[in-house]
């Protein structure tokens, strides 16, 4: 049985864990928070270039133009994939990296994607590491990505991902993140953002395009310059918006998963000191019992 001095030193250690998970977790929901102000403000821009782009679709100008020529819309044989996998760096985060990890096996599994067919993009080391010891083909990664990521920090792996697809290296772009569903809720989600097809736009619950506010306009454009030159323009942007925008949403994902798993942690180890307590005081409750014997037992040998 653990001695007092035993118990006593348990109870100091998990209550110094216990301070150490509170101050995480109140950093991690400050992290969330200031995540959340800065991508508020982002949606505005990315939601702006998405309605151009929807509405651009709604006249079929995307429809009419050609694919070798704005390669984002290209719809070509498949040969290899890429995938972008978006993890954390460190650990601390419940099953964040777990739950995308998984998604990516299995996104692999399903499409029958193999070391020779497949490359990956990764933002986050665990991601990174985990293929690496697959053996499979790191074509970028970007480690140590600040907590509130801003584009310029990752422009470099959202415009090599572009670049790489226009020069026909990979022939479509599977994205895998956690996305922010609340304090909460993550929930991992896995879509093809290149090439560019009506899937890319958001819709509703029953379905609608968020932009569908356009759809009863008549739609006319005359254009300076050319068509083709507005595309290569705008198609690129919103490519990279959608990437970005996936960041953002999984950073944020990360910062809650974060948060909850010192929460869980702090009020686990709560827990453990109120049943260390409990032992502490039972134990030496029997000590002084045992003690009160052997004096009251002394005693009546003297007599």
């Amino acid at each position: 049985m653990a001695s007092l001095q035993d118990i006593r030193r348990r109870i100091d250690s998990t209550k110094k864990t216990s301070q150490i998970t509170s101050a995480m977790q109140m950093v991690s929901s400050s992290k969330l928070a200031q995540i959340q102000k800065h991508t508020s403000g982002y949606l505005d821009y990315a939601n702006h270039v998405e309605a151009i782009v929807a509405h651009l679709a709604f006249a079929h100008l995307l429809d009419k133009q050609n694919g070798d020529a704005i390669p984002f819309l290209t719809q070509r044989p498949i040969q290899t994939t890429a995938i972008l996998v978006i993890t954390s760096d460190r650990g601390l985060v419940g099953g964040y990296n777990n739950q995308v990890l998984k998604q990516t096996d299995l996104l692999m599994q399903e499409q029958k994607l193999t070391k020779d067919n497949t490359v990956i993009f990764a933002i986050g080391g665990k991601g990174a590491d985990y293929y690496v010891k697959k053996g499979y083909t790191i074509a970028f990664e970007d480690r140590d990505v600040t907590d509130v990521p801003r584009f310029w920090e990752v422009s470099e792996l959202v415009k090599e991902i572009t670049k790489q697809y226009a020069a026909h290296k990979f022939d479509a772009l599977e994205l895998v993140f956690n996305h922010f569903v609340n304090r909460l809720q993550n929930q991992v989600l896995n879509q093809q953002v290149l090439p560019i097809r009506a899937e890319n736009f958001k819709r509703d619950n029953n379905g609608n395009l968020l932009a569908d506010k356009y759809k009863d306009q008549p739609i006319s454009y005359e254009f300076e310059p050319a068509p083709e030159s507005l595309l290569k323009a705008v198609l690129p942007q919103f490519a990279q918006s959608l990437l970005y925008g996936a960041i953002l949403d999984a950073k944020t994902a990360e910062h809650a998963a974060s948060a909850n798993a010192m929460q869980a942690a702090t009020d686990n180890a709560r827990d453990l000191i109120s049943r260390l307590e409990l032992k502490y005081n039972r134990a030496r409750q029997a000590a002084i019992t045992t003690e009160i014997t052997e004096i009251t037992g002394g005693m009546a040998a003297l007599q």
